[in-house]
């Protein structure tokens, strides 16, 4: 670790808060994927990033200090929400926690590897994530007809239900990308879990939140063992997560979902386009590694 000093001015502990507002506003709104903006927001919307070479290792240090930040409002959030599934009975503990322990492996490699690598290149290889989870929102339909065709499965006994080799194999690439890139993942950790169990969708959401939250705090936990990290900002991302959370989904009720989660896909294209311009020096790097 590179010993920066990086002050945060009160103005840039505002738009954290903000920054959160944003994030949860925008998950309350259309599902799983909104958490995908915290990274960029801190960065160059609060300004870390701003006006620091992204070949220098100070840009690499704030790269990295914004990944164990934003991951650990990302798991708090997230094992907020699943506690209110839970208490309407969508969450399957058993299953959730069968798929995160081997993410938890695969997050902490993932981290360790991540804090090996320049920032510019972290953040290029983000640009194409985002585009992933934008072309993935804009296919997805929301029915909620559909969320419980496959409720037979769930007289299942939990041996029946889970796939022990499927869950080891999705848990251990998921749990590797959320701690290389330090994501909740929840875009991720559901196909993984209708994959490798035989829950239905409605408690595979429900049941993913388990994963994204312990992912989040597992890898920022990583990255706080490395230097990385900024509770503060963390907490007021969280703060201002739970307020634009409870007003996106109030919002989200009187509004089409699929036409705003076609809005955001194209609101995530253009900010991995952006991330990626400025990143672009992790071209290089990364044909040096290829």
């Amino acid at each position: 670790m590179v010993p920066f000093n990086v002050t945060i001015t009160l103005l840039q502990y505002i738009l954290s808060i903000i920054s959160g507002i944003l994030v949860g506003f925008s998950l309350g709104l259309i599902g799983g994927g909104g958490s995908i903006l915290a990274i960029p927001l801190l960065l160059y919307f609060v300004g870390l990033a701003n006006g620091v070479p992204p070949s220098s290792p100070e840009y690499s240090y704030i790269t990295h200090l914004t990944i164990g930040t934003t991951a650990l409002a990302v798991g708090l959030n997230a094992y907020i929400n699943s506690f209110m599934h839970w208490k309407k009975g969508n969450v399957r503990v058993a299953e959730g926690v069968i798929f995160t322990i081997p993410g938890i492996v695969g997050d902490v490699i993932g981290a360790y590897i991540s804090h090996l690598m320049s920032g510019a290149l972290i953040l290029f290889l983000f640009g194409f994530l985002m585009i992933a989870v934008a072309i993935r929102m804009w296919k997805s339909r929301c029915n909620p007809k559909n969320l419980n065709n496959q409720q037979s499965s769930n007289s299942l006994s939990l041996k029946q239900r889970v796939k022990l080799n499927r869950v080891i194999t999705a848990g251990l690439l998921v749990g590797f990308a959320s701690g290389y890139f330090g994501i909740g993942g929840g875009f991720l950790v559901v196909p993984g879990l209708l994959f490798s169990t035989g829950i239905d969708m409605l408690r595979a959401v429900g049941t993913s939140l388990i994963a994204v939250g312990t992912f989040g705090v597992v890898t920022s936990a990583t990255f706080a063992y490395y230097g990385y990290i900024d509770v503060v900002i963390s907490l007021l991302y969280l703060v201002g997560g739970i307020l634009g959370g409870y007003v996106g989904s109030n919002v989200a009720s009187r509004l089409p979902r699929q036409t705003l989660r076609k809005i955001f896909a194209i609101v995530i294209i253009i900010v991995a386009i952006y991330t990626m311009y400025l990143n672009r020096v992790g071209i290089i790097e990364l044909t040096h590694l290829l």
